[in-house]
């Protein structure tokens, strides 16, 4: 079967170019679902640093990429000094001959300009890179994850900017024959090599050496989230990476027509900061601008004040940041002006959009703008570099996530009451690396396709041609002790999106038990306001156990059970947690992302008080 069904904008809507959502889709039998785009992939370069060569070439002076220095002002590379930059860095790294796929190059700091220069001079070089969260230096007590990461990959040389900052963690976890680099020279007490010594390397044979790379030479190495177990690396080719960017292009054609300019906070750790955000900029000769503000406390003025200096043509952000932003915009005149002076793209990722900071957004540029500004979103993994649908066509709303990309086949397998999302294309990898080959038996199914372990629905469930809603992750469904399914991606979205005002993240309850029930993770400042209270000189147990609060939290457990009948949709008790989630323990991936499992494991006394009706505890609200 076929939908040819044209794209139209809402009324009232910046225009904006967006690939078509024409798919062809059929039944093999009542439980497989195969959806395919209508739209052919394009061509696309043979390596990412192809573009990069051909953007210093035809506009040298633009700019690729900025950050603030010390000072305040903008550091700006142009596309010619980056390419510059990065062949005397590859030429450094190719005349150490210990450095290969089996000894990457390892980045343990975050977003920079050397970061980026340094990165991408791997892939002139040949030598794969990995960058990896500074969480797991800055903020891990034991490094466990950075241990397993050192283990998995093997690396041949470290970089972090800060060689005070890392040298804890890089005297822990690095063997005494890997080469260190820090900008200082410095690592702790010890000398080590100077990013300086890298950049003064004079050019020589490199330039021959890279037309001998292709397509599937592994450009660099993407860590998990390790939301249920530890991180598992993906081998991220050259192939992957411009495949999805091709995509990515096909679905935003706006792209092609005016050079994207991005203000990003997102880390490149992450697929969606490192290889979709930069690659963007790269891929269509534009610019990003690095922000080091993040949307936490403390932090997200620093957002606000580049927002007023540059305006991104698109803009990426987590539902918590749109959260933060939405505020501030709504609050600040100049703030206004500056960011819908050129964006016609507005992107979520990462966690469902609450209708509530949906609506405002939108109430925000027709007031300011006249018009509204498309909001988008999609469904991607690190698995698939990252994309593979958008939430193209006329529809918007929460959880909606569309249309397979051009290049990207989709096939939905029935499994209990969902459908598993499965994904086969030239942006999806072969394998993890150096994973037992035991525990990659049932990664792929029979024909090639990635089994992502997402859940998604048909919008209708006659008719594919609707598109997809995201359900959850398949594994993280449990079953109430009388035998009734809990879908906990639906519960969780449902009550993130109830609970936007107070409730930062939720993790489900009842496994085997009579009914469902939430430990919730609170939104501590804004409690602390709720109940009058000063963050600063009450402690988390008396902010949560002010009457303001709980009575709060009571009416949302009211409105969430609104026109719920069955035990698996209502919910009547909860627990209000004092700490957050913990890092260390497998409970958080350092993106923010709870493991469910991991966290009823490490809290089951607290599963038990909350369903022991005897209990009293003043951080447990129960419905009468």
């Amino acid at each position: 079967m076929s939908s040819t069904s044209e794209t139209v904008l809402m009324s009232q809507e910046r225009p904006v170019k967006i690939g078509g959502h024409a798919i062809d889709y059929h039944y093999a039998d009542e439980q497989t679902l195969y959806i395919t785009p209508q739209e052919a992939l394009q061509t696309y370069p043979q390596k990412l640093t192809d573009r990069l060569m051909e953007n210093a070439a035809a506009h040298p002076e633009r700019i690729f990429a900025a950050r603030r220095g010390a000072d305040g002002e903008w550091i700006k590379l142009s596309y010619a000094e980056t390419l510059s930059q990065a062949w005397h860095i590859a030429q450094a790294l190719h005349n150490r001959q210990d450095l290969s796929v089996e000894r990457p190059l390892l980045i343990l700091s975050g977003n920079d300009l050397e970061h980026l220069v340094l990165s991408t001079a791997a892939m002139l070089a040949g030598v794969p890179f990995a960058s990896i969260s500074p969480a797991y230096s800055l903020i891990s007590k034991d490094f466990a994850k950075l241990k397993h990461v050192f283990a998995t990959l093997t690396p041949g040389l470290v970089y972090a900017n800060d060689g005070q900052a890392f040298a804890s963690a890089i005297q822990t976890c690095a063997a005494k024959d890997i080469e260190i680099v820090t900008n200082s020279g410095q690592c702790g007490e010890a000398a080590c090599t100077a990013f300086a010594s890298l950049l003064a390397t004079e050019i020589g044979n490199v330039q021959d050496f890279y037309p001998t790379l292709d397509e599937n030479h592994i450009a660099k190495f993407l860590f998990t989230s390790g939301s249920t177990k530890m991180p598992k690396a993906v081998p991220t080719t050259h192939l992957m990476l411009c495949a999805n960017q091709q995509m990515l292009l096909q679905t935003f054609p706006e792209f092609g027509e005016e050079p994207p300019v991005l203000l990003d906070w997102l880390s490149w750790h992450h697929t969606f900061g490192g290889s979709h955000n930069v690659g963007i900029a790269l891929y269509n000769g534009g610019t990003i601008y690095i922000d080091d503000g993040k949307p936490v406390a403390g932090k997200f003025d620093e957002t606000i004040r580049n927002l007023k200096d540059v305006s991104p043509t698109v803009y990426f952000n987590v539902p918590k940041g749109w959260e933060e932003l939405t505020n501030a915009l709504e609050q600040d005149a100049e703030l206004r002006e500056s960011f819908f002076a050129k964006v016609k793209v507005l992107f979520f990722a990462g966690a469902a959009l609450s209708q509530d900071i949906w609506d405002r957004i939108d109430q925000i540029a027709i007031e300011h703008c006249g018009e509204r500004i498309r909001i988008m979103c999609g469904l991607g993994m690190t698995e698939t570099a990252p994309s593979c649908s958008f939430s193209t066509g006329p529809r918007v709303m929460a959880g909606f996530i569309g249309y397979p990309a051009p290049g990207c086949e989709i096939k939905l397998v029935h499994q209990g009451d969902k459908w598993e999302f499965r994904v086969r294309g030239k942006h999806v990898m072969k394998h993890y690396w150096r994973l037992p080959q035991e525990q990659q038996v049932d990664i792929f199914d029979d024909e090639g396709f990635f089994r992502t372990g997402d859940a998604v629905r048909l919008v209708d469930a006659n008719d594919p041609s609707h598109g997809l809603m995201y359900d959850g992750r398949m594994a993280e469904d449990f079953k109430l002790d009388t035998g009734t399914f809990v879908n906990v991606g639906t519960l969780r979205n449902k009550a993130l999106i109830l609970g936007n005002h107070l409730l930062q993240d939720v993790c489900i309850t009842g496994s085997n038990l009579s009914s469902v029930g939430f430990l919730v993770f609170p939104k501590l400042t804004v409690c602390a306001e709720e109940a009058g209270l000063d963050v600063k000189t009450h402690s988390a147990a008396e902010i949560l156990a002010h009457p303001n609060v709980k009575a709060w939290f009571a009416q949302f457990l009211r409105d969430f059970n609104e026109g719920e009948t069955g035990s698996s949709k209502r919910v009547e008790k909860l627990y209000l947690m004092q700490e957050p989630a913990h890092l260390d323990l497998g409970e958080v991936t350092d993106k923010g992302n709870l493991n469910q499992n991991s966290i009823l494991k490490h809290r089951a006394d607290l599963v038990k008080a909350l369903y022991d009706a005897n209990t009293v505890n003043d951080l447990i609200v129960r419905l009468a």
